[in-house]
């Protein structure tokens, strides 16, 4: 199995980048990865790395799209066809690898993936799929910014393809979905998730269990949880947000009391689950969910662990063949 990594995407690249797919190499005995990017710099990088050179290669350009590129994804993906991540995804569409990871600009590997991979017959629109924690593992959201305005037939289908996803990724086989909504009630919210309330309430496909309202995703009693973009994006990075407080808060009260400081030490195993739980890194990254490839979208701030988990988690969806399995449900849905 060969994973395309995009080495300039990220706010720590080459560096982190390199870290990460030696650390996925080491693990992983059958794992072939291709690195993307400014050669110089890249084996600059893998100079400080033991590593087996037979299983990485790198596929050199110097061109880059910008973190905070000026120009918009679609222009920028357009006039720099020699971007690492338009290399990259080049390496799927032309069968030298089997997914793409990036933790580049988001809009750009969105329109790129998009452009170059193209959806798979019968989706109407992907969505970025993501994982939350929650009190019994984990749970699957999306769309967590890939469409801003969607129609109620994008949320019903976006529940079907989300079960493909948490069967392979998480292997729950009949996963509990509800819908984003701000009650729990079946005539709460706007036109949109009242529509798709009844489309996903009447399709037998999936386990819909309802409403679900945000402050009640994490308990437990959903796997899957489906939004519009616009929604979602806000949900991910307000839930990011409160658990960076929350940590800067306890850092913070811990450091001004020496009875604090006992406690925090007596409570050292607890919080350290609690950061295990809550770390973002632990599946590495974001999948394009409906398109014809995988292409994972790492955080831009992701250290070697996050390439890391993220070129597993590439690895897996590849190795389980997500893409017929979308296809055969897509197919039947028609």
């Amino acid at each position: 199995m060969k994973v395309a990594l995009d080495a300039m995407g990220g706010d720590f690249a080459p560096m982190e980048a390199v870290n990460g797919a030696v650390m996925a190499l080491n693990e992983m005995s059958h794992l072939e990865i291709i690195l993307v990017g400014d050669k110089t710099l890249i084996e600059e990088e893998l100079k400080k790395h033991n590593y087996d050179k037979n299983r990485l290669s790198i596929e050199h350009t110097d061109e880059i799209i910008e973190m905070h590129e000026k120009m918009s994804p679609a222009v920028a993906v357009k006039k720099k066809p020699k971007a690492s991540m338009n290399v990259a995804i080049d390496c799927v569409t032309q069968g030298r690898a089997h997914a793409i990871v990036s933790a580049g600009n988001t809009g750009a590997l969105m329109t790129s993936s998009q452009m170059k991979l193209r959806r798979i017959k019968g989706v109407l629109r992907p969505a970025i799929t993501t994982i939350f924690p929650s009190k019994h593992g984990h749970l699957v959201m999306l769309d967590a910014g890939a469409n801003a305005d969607c129609k109620p037939e994008f949320l019903n289908q976006f529940a079907l393809m989300s079960k493909v996803y948490a069967d392979v990724l998480l292997d729950i086989k009949n996963p509990k979905i509800g819908l984003l909504n701000i009650g729990e009630e079946e005539g709460k919210g706007n036109e949109i998730t009242k529509e798709a309330y009844t489309l996903m309430k009447e399709n037998d496909k999936i386990n819909f269990v309802g409403n679900i309202e945000p402050r009640d995703m994490m308990e437990g009693e959903v796997d899957i949880v489906v939004t519009d973009g616009f929604t979602g994006n806000i949900v991910l990075k307000t839930g990011e947000g409160v658990v960076k407080f929350i940590f800067d808060f306890l850092k913070k009260e811990i450091k001004s009391s020496f009875v604090l400081k006992i406690g925090a030490l007596l409570l050292k195993p607890a919080f350290k689950r609690m950061k295990e739980k809550m770390d973002s890194s632990e599946y590495g990254g974001a999948l394009f969910l409906g398109l014809n490839g995988i292409s994972i979208k790492a955080h831009g701030n992701s250290d070697g662990k996050a390439f890391k988990n993220a070129i597993k988690v590439a690895e897996k969806f590849a190795e389980a063949d997500l893409t017929a399995k979308l296809k055969k449900v897509i197919d039947k849905e028609a």
